[in-house]
This record gives structure tokens, sequence and C-alpha cells, in this order.
């Protein structure tokens, strides 16, 4: 079985969204991890070279792969924001789709631009998932 690629790194956080070639998708993800870092109190950290994580939690696969996942993270893509950690697949669809313009994928959010989306309501669906999440597997 292979290694994940996707695990964290001491590379800079700072780093990567400075290297974020569109301005306004890079204060997007300024935005994001401040506000991740704010509700989580988690210091970020880079998982992989592109997505900046806050906290860790294992899992397990049926077919017994393990590993360590974070508990919330993004990624300031060239095409949309990614959000990891908030879409609970239809559990949560309701709130996920109030928030405005935005996109879901298996377990991902994706915002085009902050300013297209309810930032109380996503500030909301991040602490639940927070809190949900850390409730089932604290540290």
């Amino acid at each position: 079985m292979s290694e994940p690629k996707t695990v964290p790194t001491s590379a800079s956080v700072s780093d990567y969204l400075a290297s974020v070639e569109d301005p306004k998708r890079q204060r997007d993800g300024e935005t994001m991890c401040s506000l991740m870092q704010k509700i989580t109190g988690e210091k970020p950290v880079m998982w992989g070279p592109s997505i900046v994580g806050f906290g860790s939690m294992p899992y397990k696969y049926a077919g017994g792969r393990e590993g360590e996942w974070m508990v919330l993270g993004f990624a300031a893509r060239k095409s949309a924001l990614t959000l990891y950690g908030l879409h609970f697949y239809d559990r949560n669809l309701n709130e996920v789709l109030a928030l405005g313009k935005v996109k879901t994928g298996k377990g991902c959010l994706y915002i085009k631009s902050l300013a297209d989306i309810d930032l109380p309501k996503l500030e909301q669906l991040i602490t639940t998932a927070w809190r949900e999440k850390r409730s089932h597997n604290p540290e």
C-alpha cells in the first residue's frame, strides 16, 4: 500500500499564500486562514504543497487503510478557494447551499470569491464542523 501524499510538512503557510498568483484569490486565502485560525485556535500547517490545514484526526477506511487528515483546511487554487472538512455530503447540504455561490464535491466546497458568499454563515459552518469533528476525535 502506498503512503499518503498529503501529510503535514514544515513548509511556510505565509510563503504558500504569498505564492498565489491571483491577488483576489491570495486575499481570500489570507482571509480564510485568519478565520479558520480564529475559530480553531490552531496554528495553520501546510499539508502537502498546497493545502493549509488546522488540527489533525485519524481516519480508517473499511478496507483497512489508516492515516491522519486535517480537521479543517483550504487550498487557494487557481479556479476556486477549496475548503475541506465543512461539507458532510448530503447531511448539511442546505446550510452549504445557503452560503451563496458555491459548488460542492465529495467532501469539498468550492468558492470562486468570498465576496459571493455570506461570511457569517460560513463562519458558523466552520465553527459547527470544528466542534463536531473535535468532539468525535479528541486529541
